[in-house]
Formats: C-alpha cells, structure tokens, sequence
C-alpha cells in the first residue's frame, strides 16, 4: 500500500473503531449505571474528535505545495499533534474530577458490574490491536499526528484497563472505593502521556531542534567523511516539520578542492542522512578552509 493511502486507511480505521467502542461504552454505562464506565465513555469520545482530527491532518499534509504554501502543508501533522495532546490532558483531567468525586464526596452507587467488564475487555483489546497498527505506520512514515493518535488510544488502553480492574475487584470484594482509586492512578499516566506529546509537537511548531541523538547521528556521518575531503563543519541546524527533517550544515573543505567533488561528497552525505534518518531534507554548504574565512566568522 502507498505510504499516504497507508496513513489515510490508518487514520480513517482509527475513527471507526473509536465509534463502535463509544456506543458499546455508553450502553453498558446507562444499563448497569456505572459512573465510571460512562466517564470511560467519554475518554473514548475524545479518542474520537482526535481521531477525526488526524485523518483531516494526514489528508492535508499529504497535499503537494502550492502557491499558497510553498513548503507544503506538513504543519497540519504538528497542529493536530499538539491539540491531541490538548485533549489528553483534558480527558486525564476529567477522569480526576470523577474519581474524586467518587472518592471525597462517596458518589458511588450500587450496579452491576458483569457487562462493564466484557465490554471494558473488548475495549483494551480492541484499542490494543488498533493503537499498535498506527504505531506501526506512525514509524514508517515518520507521522507525528498518528502517532499521537496511537499515544491517544494507549492511554486509553491505560483508563479502560483500570476500569476493568476496579470493577473486577467490586465484583469480588463489593468494596465500591477501589474504583476512583485505581482512576486516580491511570490519569496520572494519561496526564504524562498528553504533557509528552504537546512538548514534541509545540516543539516543531516553534522550529525546535531535533533531538540530540538525531544530532549525534547527523555529527557521526559528517566524521565519517572527513578521510574523503570534510575538514570539519562549522554548524548543524535542525527542526522537524510534519514527518519532514530539515537540516542545514556548513561543511568545511580543503581549498583546492573542486566544486565537483564537494558536490559529489554532500550528495553522499545527503544519502547517508536519508539511511540514518529517514525522511531528510538536507542543505549543505560548502566552505573552504582559509584564515581569512574563519576571521570573517564567514
């Protein structure tokens, strides 16, 4: 399958799985009247909108540049990232709210847990199966908007399965408290899933630098070329945008050198780039090793 039909199949899967999961949800709350399968319910409805958001993200960033945006629409992958993230947080928050409400004010009623239970196991297999599919394709395209939607679906692998837990041991014990409990300690989780994936995305937002092991990388390879002509390098500048890394380096080279062979080595290393680090898109400039250069700071 081509990578964007790939992410488009991903991202359009991801919402219908979401919408079959919300409605068993919702059911099983309203008939056996669990508070927390309901809240549950409503985690998975924003699951939902994020889902909606990165099949619209993916879509558009696979557009072709236009006149209007002549670097391409790869930001709509780091915007949608980032309120994804958004809505993380909000869910974590939301599942605090209800868990302390449960816990403080003693809001819990009496129900029926059986049908809570299967279908809380149908969801954390179901998003199990799901989230790791658009991990997969999350990696291979290098998509930060599907990833943070695997992340999404994680999380909600984390909630539900806590919910599981805390009605598998009422069921057992009829000690109603270890519901909110158990909540409290998966919205923690949730709470630093969503903070990760805001900082990475706003981080590409605001031309952030790549991490330091992708610099590491970058810094490996140019060493690597120094027995076929670099003499060094002055400078690495880096960012990510969509699934697109943007680097630039100024690469010092002995004067004599021909403009033929810099060309052919930063093709090279263009090359090695692309191997290491999947999609690059590399600038390399090209200095020659003078005095006069390095007290110009040129």
């Amino acid at each position: 399958m081509e990578l964007n039909t790939e992410k488009k199949f991903a991202a359009g899967f991801s919402i219908l799985s979401n919408a079959v999961i919300i409605i068993l949800k919702l059911a099983a709350g309203f008939i056996s009247g669990s508070i927390s399968i309901i809240s549950e319910a409503v985690h998975s409805l924003s699951d939902m909108l994020a889902s909606v958001l990165t099949y619209f993200s993916v879509v558009r960033s696979s557009e072709p540049a236009d006149k209007e945006h002549p670097f391409g629409h790869a930001r709509y992958e780091d915007m949608s990232g980032f309120i994804e993230g958004i809505l993380i947080i909000f869910a974590s928050v939301f599942i605090f709210t209800e868990a302390g409400k449960k816990l403080f004010f003693h809001t819990t009623a009496d129900f029926e847990p059986a049908l809570g239970i299967y279908v809380m196991l149908f969801a954390v297999a179901a998003n199990f199966a799901v989230s790791s599919y658009l991990f997969k394709v999350a990696k291979k395209s290098d998509s930060i908007a599907l990833l943070a939607d695997a992340e999404h679906l994680r999380t909600d692998i984390y909630s539900s399965f806590g919910v599981l837990l805390g009605l598998v041991l009422i069921k057992l014990t009829g000690i109603s408290i270890l519901d909110p409990v158990i909540a409290l300690i998966v919205a923690v989780l949730i709470l630093k899933t969503g903070i990760s994936i805001t900082k990475t995305a706003l981080n590409n937002l605001l031309d952030g630098s790549l991490p330091e092991s992708d610099i590491q990388v970058i810094e490996k390879i140019i060493n690597d070329f120094k027995d076929k002509g670099v003499i060094n390098f002055k400078k690495i500048k880096s960012r990510q945008v969509g699934a697109y890394k943007y680097i630039e380096i100024t690469l010092i080279f002995p004067p004599d050198l021909t403009i033929l062979k810099c060309h052919s080595i930063c093709d090279e290393i263009e090359k090695k780039l692309e191997t290491e680090l999947g999609n690059t898109m590399a600038v390399i400039h090209a200095e020659p090793d003078c005095r006069e250069c390095a007290r110009s700071g040129k």
